[in-house]
């Protein structure tokens, strides 16, 4: 079983589905051992421990910079014998050494189709907003490993949604959400927790199930 940590820092909508998916037998051989918290008032500290998974808060509140918090994360990952880490909802860029220490091995999840509107500030419904004012025909979601820099990583899945003339920022997101985001996140989690991502440079190839 992959020891797996998820970071999070609002509302926990995208831990609900990794939750919900792992209760159904949909991601395989994952063990949800963490669920760790930038704000100590996030809600999903209480889907967590709805669901019977431990918490934690490393407040980023509490530390001068984000490399002083990266290296709390770090450590506190490194206590618990994590080996996969993924982002719903984290809403601070780790750096060094979490990143270099897992390199290939954290999950994020973004509400547009790479490399389009992704990035440093590119976040919550800013993200809507801005595909809809380029006025492009599809958005989605996609599923990636993280680097020192937003939304930059190898791409693992990514799914389209048709955008519709009549849509607005927060129908745009909704639909993405349920159509897209919610699903795609645990299917990537369940495919590296089974062995079937292989990273090549920047390209992500799957294997087959093995039977």
């Amino acid at each position: 079983m992959v020891r797996t940590a998820v970071l999070v820092s609002g509302d926990g909508t995208n831990l609900q589905s990794i939750i919900n998916a792992h209760n159904f037998g949909k991601i395989k051989n994952c063990e949800l051992a963490a669920v760790i918290s930038s704000r100590p008032d996030a809600f999903a500290l209480t889907r967590a421990k709805n669901a019977g998974i431990p918490t934690y808060v490393v407040n980023y509140k509490n530390f001068p910079n984000r490399a002083s918090f990266s290296e709390a994360i770090y450590q506190r990952l490194k206590s618990l014998d994590i080996e996969l880490v993924v982002l719903a909802g984290f809403m601070v860029v780790l750096g060094p050494p979490v990143i270099d220490h897992y390199e290939n091995r954290i999950i994020n999840i973004h509400p547009s189709l790479v490399p389009a509107f992704c990035g440093e500030g590119f976040y919550g419904i800013r993200v809507h907003e801005e595909a809809l004012n380029y006025g492009v025909k599809v958005s989605g979601a996609t599923a990636h490993f993280a680097t020192a820099v937003a939304d930059a990583g190898p791409v693992i899945i990514q799914r389209a949604v048709e955008v519709r003339e009549d849509d607005t920022p927060s129908t745009l997101q909704k639909r993405i959400m349920e159509e897209v985001e919610w699903k795609i996140l645990p299917e990537a989690i369940s495919l590296y927790c089974e062995g079937r991502l292989q990273v090549v440079g920047r390209i992500v190839h799957i294997k087959e199930a093995t039977a």
